[in-house]
């Protein structure tokens, strides 16, 4: 069995994984579980009521998830796959502890092989909080990973720099990471030809 199976195993009975991402290593489990969403709350030692985002493998799996208009649209095709966590309004398949009450999903759509073949072959989203406690530094390495989970999909060591969080129901960038200035150029442009 390959390591993408027994992850997907491992997330089939909602347990963690530790994957791979083209910044950071992520917490995974399956983000259409509530007792698994729970699990990762506990791993990392997070605040209930603080989101965690997710991670989908393509834009179909997204659509499932969240509300798109034609601007997040026409923005998630420029910007994803890749480095930026985007925030959109969540549709009620998701548990309601994802979103901490706000209504809102951050979701990530990983520029890494490895990320992708684990969501595909869940054929779900995961969630995409980074694999360490609340608080802590967000991990590069699969030796300093501090947090419980099941099982971890070795990537080697990772670039380090988070991905940006751009909210699209308000078109602010949230946290500056990985390719910010590319996306704060395009959401000017935006609004000066709105």
């Amino acid at each position: 069995m390959s390591t993408i199976e027994q992850a997907v195993k491992v997330l089939q009975r909602d347990g963690i994984v530790v994957y791979p991402t083209e910044t950071v290593y992520g917490l995974g489990a399956d983000a259409l579980s509530e007792d698994a969403v729970m699990r990762i709350y506990e791993a990392k030692g997070r605040p209930l009521g603080k989101p965690i985002s997710i991670a989908v493998s393509d834009e179909e799996m997204l659509r499932a998830v969240a509300v798109v208009d034609g601007e997040a649209e026409a923005f998630i095709r420029r910007f994803l796959p890749g480095p930026v966590t985007v925030v959109l309004p969540a549709k009620s398949c998701l548990p309601e502890l994802l979103t901490g009450g706000t209504g809102l999903i951050g979701i990530r759509m990983p520029a890494h092989e490895t990320a992708l073949r684990i969501i595909e072959a869940l054929d779900a989203p995961i969630t995409a909080t980074s694999a360490n406690l609340a608080d802590e530094a967000p991990v590069t390495r699969p030796e300093d990973v501090d947090v419980a989970y099941d099982i971890l999909v070795d990537g080697g060591e990772l670039p380090g720099t988070p991905s940006t969080v751009v909210d699209l129901t308000t078109r602010t960038i949230l946290r500056k990471g990985k390719a910010w200035e590319d996306v704060e150029a395009y959401l000017r442009g935006q609004g000066e030809s709105a």
